[in-house]
Order: C-alpha cells, then structure tokens, then sequence
C-alpha cells in the first residue's frame, strides 16, 4: 500500500487566523475566547495553555497572553478559501472538521507528482494564497496520515514512507493513537502499555477485558497500521449547529435570546448554502456551575427557514425559561439534525406566518455580494420585550 493519503490539518485554526488579521498579535502569546478557550497560539500553548480550559485559568499559567473574541465568521471564510485548495488539488476530499480534511491523492502521481510533493505544494498555496500555517501527514492509511499530522507540527511535512509505518507509530505514546484518550489511556497504563508498540504485541484477551471487545480489537488494528478506511467524499453531515460561550457570570434570558437569534441565522444561512434541511431543533445551554441543559423538537417537515427554525427555538428557548432568569447562562448552542436534501421534501401549503423564503433568498444575496456583516436580524426578545419598531420574524 503506497504512502497516498494525506492529512491536511491547520495549526490552531482560529489563533492563526487572528495573528494573520492582526500583525501585532504575530510571535506573541493570544488566546481566543474570553469565557473558555477556543484556541491559544503556540506561544500561548508553551505556557501550558490549552483549549477548551477556563480563560482565567489559562491567564494564570500565561499571564501575558492577549485575549481576543472569536469572530466565526472570519473562521468559516478562511476555512472556505482552504477548502477550495484542496478540491484543486484532488476530487477525493473528506472533510473531517472546519480545519482539517484527509486527501487522497494515489491518482495523480502522472498528474500531480508524487504525495509528498503535492503535500508540500498544497502547504506553500495554504500559506500563499489564505496567509495560514498547515501541517500534512502523509501516509498509507488514514489513521497514520493523522497521526503524522500531529507529530509534524507546528507547520511541517511529515512523510511517513511506505514500509516504514510500524518503526513510525511504536515508539510514539499510546495517547497518540487516533481514539484514545484519557479514560482509555489510563486503562492502558493500568495493564503496563505505554507506547503504541505496547499496544501492537500486548495481550488480546487482557485489552478486551480492559477496553471491551469492539474497542480492544480496533486499537490493536491501528497500533499495527490495520486502517482498511478510504477517504469517503460522501460523508454525510448528521447535524449543523454553532454555540457560543462567555464568562463565568453568565448572561440574563434577554441576552441569550439575542444569541439565540444570531445562531438562527448563521446556521440557516450555512443550511442553504450547502442546500441542507433539518428536521429536529436542539438548544443546548450551561450555566455557571457547569450544569448542563438539552432540549429538543422535531418539525412536522424539514426545513432550512430561518424563520420556521426560530420560532421552534423559540419554544424550546421558552421552555427553560427558569434557568435563563438567573441570569447564570455561560454557554447557549444551537443544532439541525435530520438532515436531509431538499428534493426529499415534500412541498407543502404554508399555513404559518413569518418571514417567507424570499426574504431568506434575498438576505443571502445580499450577503454573498457585500459580505457577513452587511445585514442580520434584529435583536428580537422573547414575549413581552419585544422591540415593536422592528418585525419579529419568529412569532
């Protein structure tokens, strides 16, 4: 099996994007995210700062960092722009997040040149042409292609050559293994496996004991370089959602709403324009003691109106109305799942009222030819704070 598969992954996706934006955040250590971190820089990262840690946590251990908001939309545009990179460089693309994608590039070598060289080229456009650092892994199977990709950064090329991906994977440490994580790295650690290699030759009987026959088998696979997986241009999405964090004290139910709102048009907008529709609605919420809260509705019919998704947000927004009045609201996220095509739909009479789908359309125009920015709903509050002067699409 030829070294053909490539993993393309940017190096802190959202922290890069901001020192590009911002030449005086360059070389310095910036954290993104003023409640928890959604991105550090590598400088912020030597300090021991990481992702997904309180900020004022991660402002303790690098007291020097500077702390910016996370602007998405200047994310889902640059990862926009890289996508369209790497469509040039192969049709066989499986995105595996904002940020990271795998490659197969086993056709092109008449075409391309070799994978290690249109690694290397695909590198120098990422860099040229969106102003980013990438790391790719090159490999035969998707499972090292991922793993080279993490040892090869902070902006590097790590070719793993064909015959040599076991001396590659078993001296690294087991939790460099695509699937474990802490839990399960701690059960290795327990029975004495602490590299990769440990994993390749340990005792089946005793890993399934430890992990379970399903996860046992497949880690020792990919301890060995056992990853039969191809890159699949047809993954489907299961949902599309964006959430929101902010300080540990909270927001009052007027203001989550009005966030509430803005996740109702951003994510319907994406709906349309990869020509998605979703059924079921979920908003999830957390508050300052880390207290998680879930609620969800199915729609009678699958949808991508801005409008008809946010009166069903609205009615699940309405339902933890308690909670909101505390005022302890540090986190609201939104999702669509049930996603399906448009030409699965059943058109149907509309019976409801609110914002009709040329509205929709329009907003959309007006958008792509003048960017994100240029138009957004109005900050509508829930019943009985509503500002009249302004329609309320989501009665």
């Amino acid at each position: 099996m030829t070294a053909s598969i490539l993993h393309a992954d940017l190096d802190s996706f959202y922290a890069s994007v901001e020192q590009r934006d911002d030449p005086s955040l360059r070389d310095r250590p910036m954290i993104v995210g003023r409640g928890i971190v959604l991105a550090a820089s590598y400088e912020a990262k030597a300090t021991g700062v990481r992702t997904a840690m309180g900020t004022s946590a991660a402002l303790r251990l690098c007291p020097e960092a500077i702390v910016v908001d996370a602007r998405m939309r200047a994310y889902v545009e640059a990862s926009k722009r890289v996508f369209e990179i790497f469509h040039d460089t192969s049709p066989l693309i499986e995105g595996v997040s904002i940020d990271e994608a795998f490659i197969d590039v086993g056709g092109l070598r008449n075409i391309s040149g070799s994978a290690p060289k249109i690694g290397a080229t695909l590198r120098r456009r990422v860099r040229d042409e969106v102003g980013l650092p990438i790391t790719v892994g090159v490999a035969s199977t998707k499972h090292c292609a991922k793993v080279a990709s993490q040892a090869g950064k902070p902006d590097g090329l790590l070719v793993v050559p064909e015959g040599g991906e076991l001396d590659f994977l078993w001296p690294l440490p087991a939790n460099k293994l695509w699937g474990v994580g802490k839990k399960t790295s701690e059960k290795l650690g327990r029975i004495g496996i602490a590299t990769i290699g440990d994993l390749a030759i340990a005792d089946t009987d005793r890993l399934i004991e430890e992990l379970g026959t399903a996860h046992a088998h497949h880690l020792q696979a990919l301890a060995n370089n056992q990853d039969p997986r191809r890159v699949d241009t047809g993954r489907r999405r299961k949902s599309i959602g964006s959430q929101r964090s902010f300080p540990s004290r909270g927001m009052t139910g007027n203001d989550a709403w009005a966030i509430v709102l803005e996740l109702v048009e951003r994510i319907t907008a994406s709906m349309r324009s990869k020509n998605l529709m979703g059924r079921t609605v979920t908003l999830n919420l957390r508050d300052n003691n880390f207290h998680s809260f879930s609620r969800s509705t199915t729609m009678a019919q699958a949808s991508w109106s801005s409008a008809e998704i946010g009166r069903a947000a609205k009615k699940l927004f309405h339902e933890n109305s308690e909670f909101l009045r505390s005022g302890a609201c540090t986190k609201v996220g939104l999702s669509l799942s049930n996603l399906t095509s448009p030409h699965n739909v059943q058109l149907a009479m509309d019976f409801e009222p609110g914002r009709p789908a040329a509205v929709d359309a329009a907003v959309d125009q007006i958008r792509d030819r003048f960017g994100n920015e240029s138009i957004s709903a109005a900050r509508i509050m829930p019943e009985g704070h509503e500002h009249h002067s302004h329609p309320n699409w989501f009665q």
